[in-house]
């Protein structure tokens, strides 16, 4: 499957430092689901990879906690789960904030901004899914537990925090696919004719322009300057990729390293960071959002590879 590599070493270090609420059978679900590597847990904890065991999920929170539960068997079942299930009404929540962020004053602006957010366009909703996911990931270690009666209200407000880290995303990387086709002269996208085609080249550029000024708004109203300055090195790495791309010799085409650099500033730096980003909103070690930021590096290469 899609997510099949990277979340066992995360979610494998995060099992080893907390006693997970005191249930040895609650295990995040990206672990099973997101991995098909062999894992070393600790005693107290079922194995989860490479046994003969049937596991069934079931809702324990609204920010995607889920318990395992489990039977032995004879024979090797493997149940392959939707990713985009575990977390679709998040991305409902997600697609109906995004197209109210995107409104402007300016009917023109406000047409060309909404143009792929409308329903039906949306795309694959990719990014945001692999965001929540990692986010569920990430969520159920709490170095510092809250007191009593406070738990509920402080997990909410931090997976309302990672929810805008996916919507921002979703911002920047759309207002990329609209200047990407005003470069390429596209005249598709997403199956309907690309925004420039339809409105013209200065709307599409003004009107990508408007999405991350509205991205950086909502980045600053999170008010977390190393999550600020990931970001904002994004849309750096984004031009800076455009422009390699443009710019490609002879000779940098026959380099798989030219390749990859240049497809890491376009694509992979995106994703990565803010993979990153959310583990550290999430409060996790230096050495956690490192391996985030691997994953979706990773996450990426298995596509351009």
């Amino acid at each position: 499957m899609v997510f099949s590599r990277g979340f066992s070493r995360i979610s494998s270090r995060i099992l080893r430092k907390s006693s997970l609420f005191g249930c040895p059978s609650f295990i995040p679900p990206p672990a099973h689901f997101l991995s098909n590597q062999t894992s070393s847990l600790s005693d107290s904890t079922p194995k989860v990879f490479g046994c003969r065991e049937t596991y069934l999920w079931s809702s324990h929170a609204f920010y995607g906690g889920r318990h395992l539960s489990y039977h032995q068997s004879s024979s090797i079942i493997e149940e392959e789960l939707d990713p985009f299930s575990l977390v679709a009404d998040e991305l409902s929540l997600v697609a109906n904030r995004l197209r109210s962020m995107v409104v402007a004053e300016v009917p023109k602006l406000a047409s060309a901004a909404e143009y792929f957010f409308k329903m039906g366009v949306e795309g694959k909703r990719f990014r945001p899914t692999v965001l929540l996911l990692m986010a569920t990931a990430l969520n159920v270690h709490i170095p510092n537990p809250p007191p009593v009666g406070e738990g509920d209200t402080l997990t909410t407000e931090l997976r309302t925090r990672q929810q805008s880290i996916a919507e921002i995303t979703e911002m920047i990387h759309v207002a990329s696919l609209l200047h990407d086709d005003v470069l390429d002269d596209a005249d598709t996208r997403r199956g309907i004719g690309s925004l420039n085609f339809v409105m013209g080249n200065k709307l599409a550029v003004l009107a990508g322009d408007f999405l991350l000024s509205r991205a950086c708004v909502a980045l600053a109203s999170l008010k977390n300057t190393e999550v600020v300055s990931l970001l904002a090195t994004v849309v750096e790495h984004l031009v800076t990729g455009e422009t390699m791309q443009m710019s490609t010799t002879s000779e940098q085409r026959c380099s798989m390293e030219y390749y990859m650099q240049k497809s890491y500033y376009k694509t992979a730096s995106l994703i990565s960071n803010s993979c990153k980003a959310i583990a550290l909103l999430a409060g996790q070690t230096a050495e956690v959002a490192m391996l985030a930021f691997e994953y979706g590096r990773n996450l990426v290469r298995k596509f351009l590879m």
